[in-house]
C-alpha cells in the first residue's frame, strides 16, 4: 500500500482518538458532578480518556513513520473538526453556527501558520543545561497561566489559560522528545555509555511536561470544548516551534512574506477561538434543562400530544375536590349530627 495512504490513514485515526478523549474530558468537567483530579483519578471514564490520548499519540508517531510532518501535522487539526460536532451530538444538541465558523477560522489560522513553522528535522538537539533551562522557563509561564484568578473554574478566560499552558507543556514534550530520541540513538553506539545523565534527566522532564499537558487540558475543559481545544491545537505547534527556532538553530521559513501569512493565520485563529468561546457550553446545557419546561411534541392521527421531559407529579381534580369538600364538612354538618344525637 502506498505510505502516503498509509499515514493519512493513521493520522486521520489519531485525529479521531484525540477527538474523543476531548468529549470525554469535557463531559467529566462540566458534568452534573464535576470532581476534582483526586476524585478523577478514581473514576474509570478518566481513565479511558487517558487511553484514548495515548492511542492517538501512538497512531500519531505511526503516521509520522510513514508520511512527513507537513502532511500529518495539519491532519492532526481535524481534532477540532470531529469534537465539537460529537460533543454537541451527546449533549443532546446541535452545532450552532458560532461553533461552524470558529472551527473554520481556526482551522485556517492554523493552515497559516504551520507552512511557515514546520521545516524539517532539526539536526541539532538541546543540550542538558539547555533542557533544564528551558524546562524553568516554561514551568514559569505555566505558573502566570494556572495562577488563581476571580473567576470560578467555568470561567472562558480560565479555560483558556489553562489550555494555553497545556499547549505549551505539550510543545515542550515534543521538543524533548525530538532530544531524548537522538540522546537513545547515541546510547547504542559502541563504547557509549548505557543511560547518561542527559538521557535520564531528559526523560523524567518528558514524562513531566506531558502528564501535566494532560492533567492541565482536563481543567481547561471546564468552561467548554472548542475554545479550549482550538487554543491548545494552536499553542502546541507554536511552543514547539518557537523552541525550535530560539534553541535549535531552525528557521522562520518564509521570509516577510511568512511573516505576514503567520499574522493572518494568528488573527484568523484568534477569531475562530473568540467565537468558539461563545458556543453553549454541554454541561451547562444538560444541567439547564431541569430549570427550563422542554416539551415534546408527536403528532397521532390528528392530535397533538405534549409531555414535558421532566415533570412534576400533579394531583388530579377530582381528589382536590374531593378535599376541599372534606374541609367545609365539618363546618356544614356539625348542627345536624348534634341533633340527631339530642333526638
Amino acid at each position: 500500500m502506498n505510505p502516503t495512504v498509509i499515514a493519512v490513514a493513521l493520522a486521520l485515526a489519531s485525529a479521531v482518538a484525540y477527538a474523543t478523549a476531548a468529549v470525554a474530558q469535557e463531559r467529566l468537567a462540566t458534568g452534573r458532578r464535576p470532581g476534582r483530579m483526586p476524585r478523577l483519578l478514581l473514576r474509570g471514564a478518566w481513565w479511558g480518556a487517558v487511553g484514548l490520548n495515548s492511542t492517538g499519540a501512538l497512531l500519531h508517531v505511526a503516521a509520522l513513520r510513514y508520511g512527513p510532518l507537513t502532511l500529518v501535522q495539519p491532519l492532526g487539526a481535524l481534532t477540532l473538526v470531529a469534537a465539537v460536532p460529537l460533543g454537541a451530538r451527546l449533549a443532546g444538541r446541535r452545532v450552532v453556527r458560532d461553533e461552524w465558523r470558529g472551527v473554520v477560522l481556526a482551522l485556517l489560522g492554523l493552515g497559516a501558520l504551520l507552512p511557515v513553522t514546520a521545516g524539517e528535522t532539526p539536526r541539532e538537539t538541546l543540550s542538558l543545561p539547555e533542557a533544564v533551562a528551558l524546562a524553568a522557563v516554561v514551568l514559569g509561564f505555566i505558573g502566570l497561566c494556572v495562577r488563581p484568578g476571580r473567576r470560578g473554574r467555568g470561567a472562558p478566560g480560565r479555560g483558556l489559560r489553562f489550555a494555553t499552558a497545556s499547549g505549551a507543556a505539550s510543545g515542550v514534550a515534543s521538543a524533548l522528545t525530538q532530544t531524548l530520541t537522538v540522546a537513545l540513538a547515541d546510547s547504542r553506539a559502541p563504547g557509549a555509555a548505557l543511560v547518561s545523565w542527559r538521557t535520564a534527566v531528559v526523560a523524567v522532564l518528558v514524562a513531566a511536561f506531558a502528564v501535566s499537558g494532560l492533567l492541565l487540558s482536563q481543567s481547561a475543559y471546564g468552561s467548554g470544548l472548542g475554545a479550549p481545544l482550538a487554543t491548545l491545537t494552536l499553542a502546541n505547534p507554536v511552543a514547539a516551534a518557537a523552541i525550535g527556532i530560539v534553541l535549535l538553530d531552525e528557521r522562520f521559513r518564509g521570509g516577510p512574506g511568512g511573516w505576514a501569512l503567520a499574522a493572518v493565520g494568528a488573527a484568523a485563529a484568534a477569531r475562530g477561538v473568540v467565537l468558539l468561546s461563545r458556543a453553549p457550553r454541554s454541561g451547562a446545557g444538560v444541567r439547564g434543562r431541569g430549570d427550563t419546561v422542554v416539551v415534546r411534541e408527536s403528532v397521532v392521527g390528528e392530535s397533538v400530544v405534549r409531555e414535558p421531559l421532566a415533570r412534576k407529579p400533579v394531583v388530579p381534580e377530582p381528589l382536590v375536590r374531593d378535599a376541599a369538600v372534606a374541609v367545609r364538612e365539618p363546618a356544614v354538618h356539625t348542627p345536624q349530627s348534634s341533633s340527631s344525637a339530642s333526638g
